[in-house]
This record gives C-alpha cells, structure tokens and sequence, in this order.
C-alpha cells in the first residue's frame, strides 16, 4: 500500500492480468489475483507432503468456483438480455408519447431533468468510494481462471521414490535433489518429465532466486537451506517458514535482509502464525472496509504467550523421565510430525526454539514472551495488548491450516482443515511449564537474550544429540545436558555474517560428537 500522487480519490489507479489497484481516501490498494506460482522446498517431508495436499483442495475449490460462476455468468446474461428487450418496448413508447407533446414543454421537462440530475451528481459524489470499494471487493473475491496455483519446484535430500513421484504429478519447472550422490537416481526415475533437475545445496538458492516463483515455502531440516532462504529474501520474494533454523539460527540476519528488499516472512509454525493472525486483527476499517497500515505495532503488543501442548512427559515426574525409552518420547499425546520434532516436543526444545523464532520474527523483546502448557493444543498463541485486550487464535491441531493461510495470504478462502466443534471440546486449561523438568525451555530464553552466535550453538547442539538418542547412543536427559556442555564451553559472538553462524553450528556439532565418543565415556 502506498501513498497515491496525482490521482483522485476512488480513481482506478492501475489494473492489468495480476489485479487491479485503486486510489481511496489518498491510499491506493492493490489486490492481485489469488494463485500463485509456488516452489516447495523439503517437498517430501511431512510438512511438504501437507503443502502439496493443501494447494491440491484450494485447486479444486477454485476449479469448482470457476464452473459455478460461469453458470451465474450465463443466467444474469439471459436476464439482462431479458429486460433489455422489455426497455426496448418502453423507449419507443415513450418516443411516440414525445413526439406528441408540445415543443415548449418538451424544453421545460428537460430543464427540470437536467437540475434533478445535476442534483443526483452532487449526491453519488459522496458514494464514490463505496461503490468503488464494492468493485474492488468483488474482484477480490471472485474467482478467475489465472487463480490456480502452480507447483514450479520442489526439492528433497534423498527420498528420489516419493521426489519422482511428485514431479509426474505436479508437473514442476524444476526439481532439486541436494545430495548429488542421488541425481542418475532421480533422472531416470522421472523419466521423459519436462523438468530440470538440479543438483546439490545450489539446486535451493537457484530455485529461491527464481523470477517466476511467487512465494517460497522452507521446509527444510536443518541449516542446509539457509543460502537459499537468504537468497530468496535478497530477491524481495514471499517466504513461507516451516522450519525453525531461519529465524532460529539467522534471525537478525534474515530479517535485517528482508527488510531491505522488501521480502515477506509468513509463519507456518502454528503458534507463529496464530501470532502473526492476531496481528491482522482489526488492521481493516470495518467501516470503509479498506486496510488500515501499522494499526498493530510492536509498543501496542503488551505480551506474546505461546502455547504447547507440554508433549507426552508433561505429567510425569522428573525421576521417571530420567529413564524414558525413544519409542515414549515419540509418542506424541496430538501432533503427528517426524521423529526429531517429535522429540523436541518431549524436551520442550520446540518451545524454546519458538521463543527466538518470535523475538526476531515479531520484533519484539524476549522479555515479551511468555510460554504457556495447554493440553488440548485448540488455542495456538494469544497476544495480550497495552490496553489490557487478550485475542487467540484457535484452530482444530492441523498444520494445513497454518500452511493454507501462508499461501492464500491475505485472503481466507475454504479450505480442508478441521472445524471446531466447542460443544465437544468441553473445556480449555492451561499451566505454566515446569522449567526445572523442562531445562531446554529455560536455556532457550537465555539464548534469546544473548543473541549472536548463541542460538547457531543451541540448535546445532539439539539436533546432533536427539540423533544420538534416536540411535541408541545417549539417554533421553542427556540431550539437554549436551546442549548446556556447548553453550558453556562456547564464546558468542554478535553482529555475524552467515559463515561464522555455520562455523559455530559445525563446532558445536563436533563438539557433540566429541562428548558422546567412547573416549569421553572412558575418560
């Protein structure tokens, strides 16, 4: 949105195939057709699997739009065929009533017509706004066939089985596979597919960099996709964030860079974008109906409290967890997710790694943050305003929804998630966590303070320990003890560029590594 020189108020400011921006009240507002071309990286994990599965149900509701409009086409053309004939009939009766009449009242009647017009002018003068409003709502609304949403990349690291099968049915421009040890795999599983393949991590950064690509989705695990998150907030694009190590590992920085270039961060986290939701509230005038900039700022946000579902050992003691097994920690009480998220859910290190993800996404002091354990996971965030005003957003525990509203944004259009039913839902509770049995929370606040090079250590040091306890190789308590091992031991560092975030992510996951040889055991 910005500010409109030279145009007057309610003037058709621009319009073209990718919508049509109109001048109200001095702002002019740009509303662009729903579809979007999309590139999907980390399309073969679970939350790459949903993205696909929710652009499937928003074409086909677009396609069942299309058919339907088109029938109302048909029948307001036969009417308005219908009572043009009936006009037809009226205007020549007319003109033999006017072909009677004398000549000097003929002159008076079209005096007398020309000041009720003129009067009816200054009149709809006022309602130019609304009806102009009314138009760009209805384009905004109604659905065209450039709607549809286009699946132009995709990637994985080595599943080239489902990659393939992917690329058959999407029809991609371009296709990823970041282990090159894969590629021969993948070309001849795609066949005669009129799809380019790319090799390596360099596969990400070019498709994020891709002039046809609109929005961006990450999802993929680990620090491996940072280039390319970079690379697309560098080219100003829309990314959606479904892994946590952007904001997590290069949070100033990846911010820093999207502010720049104008890019735009969406969360796909659930909290966050139940957070980010929030935010929108009330950012339209409910009277005129048009966007209201900066209605919600950051001195207006009085505290952002996140909530979990406190994982599968909220209820257990603290001596009990001390011998859990690996298939109790991913036997998770709600969500359905992979095993190391899974896990962190166990540890509460989701949490912890959503407390940076909001200080750097939503720009607001760590001190702002709270965290809050709610069972039942239907409440997914609230902000608390200066004023004392609490919102939430509340959703059934589905990540489509999340990973719909992301790529339809702004709009909300139907989609394949869930509904509530609060009749059946009972009641919602909620408690604070734990942080003596749950440490990981606790370290996390303190990494988001510290900022720098500290998260970079944090998350690597969490990631090569649940691998360990996913092996076999360490308990389930020790993951939290590694972690602390490696901040300890480690020297933040702040104001860095993204190498020196990765040299201290490969440091900690030595360091991990180290801790856990026999030969530490040993010694």
């Amino acid at each position: 949105m910005k500010r409109q020189n030279g145009k007057r108020e309610g003037e058709i400011a621009w319009s073209g195939l990718s919508g049509v921006s109109v001048a109200i009240c001095g702002w002019e507002i740009r509303i662009g057709p729903m579809g979007k071309s999309i590139a999907i990286l980390g399309s073969t994990g679970s939350i790459g699997k949903k993205a696909l599965s929710v652009v499937d149900a928003l074409n086909s509701s677009l396609e069942k739009g299309l058919a339907t409009e088109d029938t109302e086409d048909t029948e307001k053309t036969n009417e308005m065929d219908s009572r043009l004939r009936g006009n037809d009939k009226s205007v020549n009766s007319v003109g033999k009533k006017l072909a009677t009449e004398d000549t000097e009242d003929r002159r008076q009647r079209s005096e007398d017509r020309g000041q009720r017009s003129e009067d009816r002018g200054q009149k709809s003068e006022g309602k130019r706004d609304s009806r102009l409003l009314r138009c760009a709502r209805n384009d905004e609304t109604s659905v065209k066939a450039d709607d549809k949403y286009e699946v132009v990349a995709l990637s994985a690291h080595s599943n080239v089985e489902l990659l393939a099968e992917q690329v058959r049915r999407y029809r991609p421009r371009f296709v990823a596979i970041t282990n090159a040890d894969y590629v021969e795999q993948l070309r001849c599983a795609v066949g005669d597919s009129d799809v380019e393949i790319l090799a390596g991590p360099g596969g990400l950064v070019k498709i994020a960099g891709l002039e046809e690509v609109d929005i961006v989705l990450f999802a993929v695990v680990g620090v491996a996709g940072l280039d390319a998150v970079l690379a697309a907030a560098k080219k100003g694009k829309t990314l959606a964030i479904a892994n946590k190590e952007p904001l997590v590992v290069a949070g100033e920085l990846l911010t820093k860079t999207a502010k720049e270039s104008g890019a735009q961060l969406l969360p796909v986290d659930s909290e966050h974008s139940a957070v980010f939701q929030v935010m929108q509230a009330g950012s339209r005038d409910p009277i005129r109906d048009i966007p209201v900039p900066g209605l919600v700022r950051g001195e207006e946000v009085s505290r952002i409290i996140l909530t979990s579902s406190g994982g599968p050992f909220r209820e257990m003691s603290i001596e009990d967890i001390e011998n859990v097994t690996v298939e109790q920690a991913l036997a998770h009480p709600v969500w359905d997710m992979g095993p190391k998220i899974t896990v962190d859910s166990a540890t509460m290190m989701n949490k912890a790694l959503e407390v940076i993800e909001a200080r750097w996404l939503f720009d607001v002091p760590v001190d702002k943050i709270e965290v809050l354990i709610h069972p039942e996971s239907i409440v997914h965030s609230l902000v608390e305003f200066v004023d004392g005003s609490v919102m939430a957003q509340l959703a059934t525990p589905d990540m489509c929804l999340p990973i719909q509203y992301a790529l339809t944004y702004p709009r909300r259009v139907v989609g394949i998630a869930e509904r509530l039913r609060f009749e059946e839902i009972g009641r919602l509770t909620f408690e604070r966590p734990n942080l003596q049995k749950f440490r990981a929370l606790s370290l996390g606040f303190e990494v988001a303070r510290a900022g720098g090079t500290a998260a970079a250590v944090f998350n690597a040091a969490n990631e090569a320990g649940v691998s360990e306890f996913l092996a076999g190789r360490i308990k389930f308590v020790n993951i939290v003890e590694l972690i602390e091992h490696c901040l300890n031991k480690h020297s933040v560092k702040t104001g860095v560029s993204l190498e020196e975030l990765l040299e201290a992510d490969g440091w900690a996951r030595k360091e991990v590594k180290l801790a856990c040889s026999p030969s530490a055991s040993s010694g």
